[in-house]
């Protein structure tokens, strides 16, 4: 998700795609903890866009 899509959204929606992608995050940090993961960059990818979608959040929050 990118930056300007993340600007377009809601306050509603940057809330339900923050707990969809913390999620994502602990299903990936737990998930692969028996197995190998194929994607290792999938963890970084995760936590770049809970921080884009948090700074969305606290921008709303400010305005």
């Amino acid at each position: 998700m990118k930056t300007k899509a993340v600007a377009n959204k809601t306050q509603a929606d940057l809330v339900k795609a923050l707990a969809e992608k913390r999620e994502a995050l602990r299903l990936f940090r737990f998930g692969g903890a028996g197995a190998k993961t194929k994607n290792v960059r999938e963890g970084r990818m995760i936590r770049r866009e809970i921080a884009r979608l948090l700074t969305a959040l606290n921008a709303l929050k400010a305005a």
